[in-house]
């Protein structure tokens, strides 16, 4: 791109800012620092970005990053373009088709998707508390509100499986606006449902009446939503040796002298098996920006730069739980990342 190309370019995009008004300071709608929202899963790598981001851009102000879950969060980045909407989302799972055809609706046509590295559905207790085997079909049977089209009977894990202790259900898990729920939905609750023939062939008969009930939650206390802070559902496991607790991986990693790992079908929550994807619940790790904003939001593109920098497996992420994505992932999510380029509706959901 020519010199000249790059200032119309800004220009142009500083101009549309403008047009959607800006509560940032300036007179052209603009702000003087990046705004992120979105996964509490992704907030704290994002903050330690932002971290790097400082410490390398001497003069720039610190990004503003909102744990918001990623549902939320998506759903205040797809609003609009301009200085009083976030310019980036962090997502604990890919972006669905209906919501990038909200984007598309409100003018957010130009999203970069940068695919920043992994993470897994982690299943935990208190240290020395309940131990478990669990697979998926165990996990739905003993959340699901109708397991199967049928009535919720079980009230204790052995209710569930023979196999279980005979202690009481009580799992503090994210709530409906989290990408780890989606993710627990998609990777746990339906592979369990699936078990059974007859709700895997409802899938493409009866789609709404699968996703009741392959992926509606039970509602009578066994399942507690604890909000957004996966921190509070460590804190509440911690406090009672019966419970089990569902979060990402890195807080299983940033707990581990407190907390310990309930295998799922064998297999532990464990960087190396989540990065081979041998655990069920390994899962991809998103950010996406508005490239409306990129070159007119100051340090956008820097701190973009800084994400590509931080993600590997030698990387400062890597230190706090953060999973490395392969190679060719990592080679490709870069490109994204520098080049800015858009993203389209293929292969989404």
């Amino acid at each position: 791109m020519t010199k000249f190309k790059t200032i119309a370019f800004v220009t142009l995009s500083t101009v549309a800012l403008a047009a959607c008004g800006g509560s940032g300071g300036g007179a052209s709608g603009s702000r003087d620092s990046i705004r992120a929202v979105g996964s509490s899963t992704v907030y704290p790598f994002a903050k330690k970005v932002a971290e790097e981001f400082v410490a390398a851009n001497p003069g720039m102000k610190s990004p503003l990053i909102e744990s918001t879950g990623t549902g939320g969060g998506i759903k205040l980045f797809c609003a609009g373009v301009g200085a009083q909407h976030p310019d980036m989302v962090n997502a604990s799972r890919r972006l669905k088709a209906s919501e990038f055809e909200d984007c598309q609706k409100n003018g957010v046509t130009d999203v970069v998707e940068i695919q920043v590295g992994l993470d897994g559905i982690a299943f935990a207790s208190a240290k020395g508390g309940i131990t478990m085997n669990l697979s998926p079909e165990i996990v739905y049977k003993a959340l699901a509100a109708k397991p199967f089209g049928k009535e919720q009977t079980a009230k204790t894990w052995k209710d569930v499986d023979p196999s279980l202790p005979a202690d009481p259900i009580l799992v503090y898990g994210p709530p409906s606006t989290s990408g780890t729920r989606d993710a627990l939905k998609e990777l746990v609750l339906q592979k369990g449902c699936e078990s059974d023939p007859a709700m895997k062939a409802m899938k493409d008969s009866d789609k709404d009446k699968y996703e009741q009930l392959c992926t509606e939650v039970r509602a009578d206390g066994a399942y507690v939503d604890q909000g957004e802070q996966d921190n509070l559902i460590v804190q509440k496991i911690e406090g009672n040796p019966k419970a089990v607790g569902i979060f990402g991986y890195s807080y299983l990693e940033e707990n581990i002298e407190k907390l310990q790992d309930l295998p799922m079908n064998g297999v532990l929550a464990t960087y190396e098996n989540i990065s081979n994807f041998s655990y069920p619940g390994a899962r991809p790790l998103y950010v996406y920006v508005k490239k409306a904003h990129i070159g007119v939001i100051p340090g956008l593109a820097e701190f973009l730069a800084t994400w590509t920098k931080s993600w590997g497996k030698d990387g400062p992420l890597a230190k706090i739980g953060f999973v490395a994505a392969p190679d060719d992932v990592q080679a490709a999510a870069a490109k994204a990342a520098t080049d800015g380029t858009g993203m389209t509706a293929d292969g989404l959901k």
